[in-house]
């Protein structure tokens, strides 16, 4: 019955009434001093706060599928509308809400006034201090973490760091995407050293002992956090006069994640280590969202022809383009490359066998028969929700999990990966590169050359790949580096945002297709290009009508 009280009284705090998103009225059955004088409810709250995370594990609506790196098989799924002129202010594929970011605030501004006095005798109560007193740094991270997915989308958002009347909330104005970021900066600075490496390690602490706390932000979170905040900074949607200093504090933030991981034990390891049931124990993951036990994924995306595969985010031809060849190291098309026509996935960039079925593949597991994604084939168009791109998605999936009718194996655990260390040697690669001007330049501060960087990842265990030489112009460095971040990141949620960072929207307006024919014992690979709207309003979301209307005071973004 308490537990039923709780969650009640929490979902009442959410409450909307009829006022803007930005409101936080506080509506509940239960006074304050209800969940701030016993530790378990005031847990909870935090609790509450970090279930807005986001993650992108493949579904409909993933935005793998609304720019190049995927196409969703059904025609009726609501992500096509990113890409077909759909997408407006009164259709508005809203991300904004300001729902995580109202409790954080209530919780920082009520948690001050907590008095556990009454629980001072209690066994665990020092630890359980401890515990509270590192809760204000966590729900800071929080904050900042969703200013950080707003500013991305929107660019200037209302800055909101109290809680708000109605009134107060329906007069709010934009503030200045620059301010967010540095907003989101400073914090970081002020709460990284207040947060623990690894929670297991603590001493004396109600997050030690034989059941750790899991899932928790850490340093290496919040310093992730600034890497990424910086570099977004940086680029050209929001760095419009190209200020080298932002290029500059961008690189100096992702050297300081890549140094801070080699202190403390984490490293690179193998590609394939990147997902699956163990995937938050990878040597290289900063930061995981466990997201639990679930089957979703793989129903949504295993392939059609086999029992219950829906098919769903298909990778594209463009995607399968960016994976060299693993020899040379050269694009396939390019003259010297090795690729065979007539068998184009061989010799390519191991990460492409991994991130994607491709046709004549023994995919998934419990699948009986090779994948036959030629048209007419048992996985293939014509049937109805079959792949457009010649392709089935890997990546994020589990390849054992059952779910045929009779012998479904049920759900298994699933992370989404928030922060992992690949990320951030691409990122300085970037940030140092557009600082110091060359690929492979180096200073007295930054003495990995943007090559380097790229190259450690390119030789992980699993992937071998040859490295990125020394000598090459400042455009064949940003293609390479481009296509390079296309691979490694597949489906982990960064594509559609560094399109719009880059301001690279002209890539977007085709999709490639492969159409695989079968003729007696060979196979004809044809390239289907299929066009996609976008217009470089599209660079920013629309702000929600509906928002507009109810405080006026917001007003859009260009072009919508």
């Amino acid at each position: 019955m308490k537990l039923k009280k709780i969650l009640l009284g929490l979902a009442c705090m959410s409450l909307l009434a009829s006022c803007a998103d930005l409101d936080y009225h506080e509506y509940t059955t239960y006074d304050k001093s209800y969940v701030f004088t016993d530790f378990s409810r005031t847990g909870a709250v935090v609790t509450n706060i970090y279930s807005y995370l986001d993650s992108d594990l493949p579904a409909d609506g993933s935005l793998c599928s609304a720019c190049d790196e995927a196409e969703y098989a059904w025609s009726w799924s609501s992500v096509l509308g990113y890409t077909d002129g759909r997408w407006s202010s009164t259709n508005p594929y809203s991300r904004w809400s300001f729902e995580g970011i109202r409790k954080a605030n209530f919780y920082l501004e009520e948690s001050k006034n907590a008095d556990f006095s009454e629980l001072r005798f209690d066994k665990n109560y020092e630890a359980e201090m401890k515990r509270f007193n590192r809760y204000q740094y966590e729900v800071r991270f929080l904050r900042a973490y969703f200013y950080f997915n707003l500013a991305r989308a929107y660019g200037d958002v209302p800055l909101i760091t109290k809680v708000l009347t109605e009134e107060e909330a329906n007069q709010v104005t934009r503030t200045p995407v620059a301010e967010v970021f540095n907003f989101i900066v400073k914090e970081c600075d002020e709460i990284k050293d207040e947060l623990p490496v690894d929670y297991t390690k603590l001493e004396n602490d109600a997050a030690n002992g034989t059941n750790p706390e899991t899932g928790r932000i850490t340093k290496q979170a919040v310093l992730a956090l600034k890497a990424r905040t910086l570099l977004y900074w940086a680029s050209p949607l929001f760095n419009t006069n190209n200020d080298k200093e932002l290029w500059k504090r961008a690189a100096e933030a992702n050297k300081e994640v890549i140094d801070f991981c080699g202190e403390n034990g984490i490293e690179l390891g193998k590609y394939s280590e990147i997902w699956g049931t163990e995937n938050y124990h990878a040597k290289e993951m900063i930061y995981v969202r466990r997201v639990g036990d679930t089957d979703s994924p793989e129903r949504t995306n295993f392939p059609m022809g086999m029992e219950n595969g829906n098919s769903g985010n298909c990778p594209s031809q463009n995607l399968v383009d960016a994976y060299e060849m693993k020899t040379t190291g050269k694009a396939w098309d390019e003259e010297g490359s090795g690729y065979d026509a007539s068998n184009p996935y061989q010799g390519r960039d191991p990460r492409l066998a991994m991130t994607i079925a491709v046709n004549g593949d023994k995919w998934p597991d419990t699948n009986p028969i090779p994948l036959e994604n030629y048209v007419g084939g048992r996985n293939a168009l014509p049937i109805a929700g079959a792949t457009p791109t010649g392709y089935y998605l890997k990546k994020y999936l589990d390849s054992t999990i059952d779910i045929s009718a009779s012998t479904s194996s049920g759900g298994k655990k699933h992370s989404w990966v928030t922060y992992r260390l690949g990320e951030f040697y691409l990122n300085y690669a970037e940030a140092v590169f557009n600082y110091l001007g060359s690929s492979d330049a180096v200073n007295s501060e930054f003495t990995m050359s943007a090559c380097e960087a790229i190259n450690k990842i390119r030789n992980r265990a699993d992937v071998q790949m040859p490295d990125f030489q020394d000598n090459l112009s400042s455009d064949e460095f940003i293609k390479k580096y481009r296509r390079e971040r296309m691979v490694e990141l597949a489906f982990e949620g960064h594509r559609f945002w560094d399109i719009r960072r880059w301001k690279d929207g002209d890539s977007q307006k085709n999709l490639i297709e492969m159409q695989i024919t079968k003729n007696g014992d060979t196979y004809a690979y044809k390239r289907v290009v299929k066009s996609r709207y976008w217009d470089d309003k599209m660079y920013l979301f629309p702000i929600p009508d509906s928002e507009i209307r109810k405080n006026p005071n917001l007003t859009q973004n260009k072009g919508w």
